[in-house]
C-alpha cells in the first residue's frame, strides 16, 4: 500500500460493504435462532462482528472514513453497556492507529514539501511511523540542531479521499445511528466536511498550534508542543512522550482518571479565552499525560475560531437551567434562535429537557459515568418520551454547532475516564455569563 486508496469505485465498494455485511449478519442471525441459539447469544455475536467490520474498513481506508470513525469513538460511552463491549476495543484502535505508508512514499512527500535536500534538515529520521491517524502519520526524528521532533506527513490522496468518503458515508447514516443512540450523524458529517479544507493544509494547523503554544506557554497544567517547521503537507514540532489518554481510560487508577478529567475540562473551557480558539478534535489519541502530571495536547488541524471566547449566552443558558428559571430560559432560547418565535412549548418541558445536561455544573464535584451519559442518550432518543418531543422543536444555531459537538465529545471522554471533576469551579472561572446576573 503506497497511499490512501483514491479511486472512487474502490472506496465506494469498501464503504458499501458495511450495510451489506450487517444485513447478511441479520439474516444469519435468524437462521441461528431457528436452530436453537438464544437471541442474546446471536445479538452479542452480531455486535462483535459488526464492530470488527465497521472499524476495520474505516481504518483501512484512512481519509474521511477514518476521521469519521474517530469522531464516533468519543461517543462510545453513550452506548448501552450490553452493546458497548464489542465496540470498545475497535474504537480505541481507531483513535491512534492506521495502516502505515512505506518509507519510499514518505520520502517522496518529504522531498516534495521540504525540498530534495530534506535529509540535511535532520540529523536522523525514523522511517517506521510512531503513530498513524486519519490523514497523516507521525515519525520520530532528530532536527539538525539536536532537538527531538515529531514529523507529521500527510497521506498522498488525502484530499480526494476525505471528500469522497464523507459523501458516501452520508448514504449509510442509518447504520451508524444504530451504533450510537441519539447521535445525529448527518450534521456530524456536514461539520467534518466543512473542516476538511483547513485540516488538509498543515500550514494552517501549524499556525493554530503556535497560537495554542503561546497561550499555554509555561502553563503548570497544559503543554502544547512548539512548531519547528511547516509546509502544506508536512509539519515538524517538538517531540513529547507521555501516557496516552486511551491507556488511562483502560488501566488508569482512580487518581489518574480524575486528574486527567480535570485537566481535560480545564483545557476545554480555558483555551478560547487564552487563545481565541477551541480545539475541535476531542478524542483520546490527541491527549497524553506527561510524567510531571501535565496534560499534553496535540493535533490542531480542526479548531473553532472564537476571538471573543466562549459565547456569553451559553453560560447564561446553563445558569438559568440550573436555577430552574424556565420562563427566562425560553425567552433567551428564542432570542438566540434555539427556538422559533412561533414555537409553542411549555417552559417547564424545556427546563426538564435541559436540566439534566447542566447537572455536572450544579455540584462542587461531579462523577462523569457511562451510565449517566447512556441515560441522557436514551432520554432524548426515546420516541415516546416528552424530552424527544421537546427536542424536535429545538434548533442549534450555526455559531453553536461546533462548540456543541466538541463539548459533547469532551464529555464522552470524561465518561470513558469515569472521572470525578470539579466542573462547577472550572465553569465559574472560564465560561462567560455563568457567574454573573444579567
Amino acid at each position: 500500500m503506497t497511499e490512501i486508496p483514491r479511486r472512487a469505485v474502490h472506496r465506494t465498494a469498501k464503504l458499501a460493504s458495511l450495510p451489506l455485511g450487517a444485513a447478511g449478519r441479520v439474516a444469519a442471525g435468524w437462521g441461528k435462532r431457528l436452530v436453537g441459539r438464544s437471541s442474546d447469544e446471536v445479538s452479542a455475536e452480531f455486535s462483535a462482528k459488526t464492530a470488527e467490520q465497521v472499524f476495520a474498513v474505516l481504518g483501512q481506508l484512512k481519509g474521511g472514513a477514518m476521521k469519521f470513525g474517530q469522531a464516533l469513538s468519543v461517543f462510545e460511552a453513550a452506548v448501552p453497556e450490553e452493546m458497548a463491549a464489542p465496540y470498545r476495543e475497535a474504537l480505541t484502535k481507531l483513535q491512534s492507529a492506521a495502516p502505515a505508508l512505506p518509507a519510499k512514499t514518505v520520502h517522496r512527500v518529504l522531498a516534495e514539501q521540504l525540498g530534495r535536500s530534506w535529509e540535511k534538515r535532520f540529523a536522523s529520521f525514523d522511517d517506521v511511523p510512531a503513530a498513524a491517524a486519519s490523514i497523516g502519520q507521525v515519525h520520530r526524528a532528530e532536527w539538525h540542531d539536536g532537538r527531538v521532533v515529531a514529523v507529521k506527513v500527510q497521506y498522498p490522496g488525502a484530499d480526494e479521499a476525505l471528500l469522497a468518503d464523507l459523501r458516501q458515508l452520508e448514504r449509510f447514516s442509518r447504520l451508524f445511528r444504530a451504533l450510537i443512540p441519539g447521535l445525529e450523524v448527518k450534521p456530524l458529517l456536514a461539520e467534518l466536511r466543512e473542516r476538511m479544507v483547513e485540516e488538509l493544509d498543515y500550514r494552517i494547523e501549524a499556525d493554530n498550534q503556535r497560537a495554542f503554544a503561546k497561550g499555554f506557554h509555561d502553563d503548570e497544567h497544559i503543554v502544547v508542543p512548539r512548531v519547528v517547521a511547516s509546509a502544506p503537507k508536512v509539519m515538524v514540532s517538538e517531540w513529547v512522550e507521555g501516557t496516552p489518554l486511551s491507556a488511562t481510560i483502560k488501566d488508569g487508577t482512580r487518581a489518574e482518571r480524575d486528574a486527567a478529567g480535570h485537566l481535560l475540562s480545564l483545557f476545554h473551557f480555558s483555551a478560547p479565552e487564552r487563545t481565541g480558539l477551541l480545539h475541535a478534535d476531542p478524542h483520546p489519541g490527541n491527549f497524553m499525560t506527561l510524567p510531571d502530571g501535565r496534560l499534553c495536547v496535540i493535533d490542531f488541524g480542526a479548531v473553532a475560531r472564537l476571538p471573543e471566547g466562549l459565547p456569553h449566552n451559553l453560560g447564561v443558558l446553563s445558569r438559568l437551567a440550573l436555577e430552574g428559571r424556565s420562563e427566562d430560559l425560553v425567552e433567551l432560547l428564542r432570542r438566540d434562535r434555539f427556538l422559533g418565535q412561533d414555537t409553542d412549548l411549555d417552559p417547564q418541558d424545556v427546563l426538564d429537557y435541559f436540566a439534566p445536561f447542566v447537572e455536572p455544573m450544579g455540584a462542587e464535584r461531579f462523577r462523569f459515568t457511562r451510565s449517566w451519559l447512556q441515560g441522557q442518550a436514551e432520554r432524548i432518543s426515546n420516541l415516546r418520551g416528552a424530552d424527544f418531543r421537546t427536542g424536535r422543536f429545538l434548533n442549534l444555531p450555526p455559531n453553536y454547532l461546533l462548540i456543541h459537538r466538541v463539548t459533547m465529545g469532551s464529555i464522552g471522554i470524561l465518561c470513558q475516564l469515569d472521572a470525578e471533576v470539579a466542573a462547577r469551579e472550572i465553569v465559574l472561572r472560564w465560561q462567560p455569563g455563568f457567574a454573573t446576573e444579567d
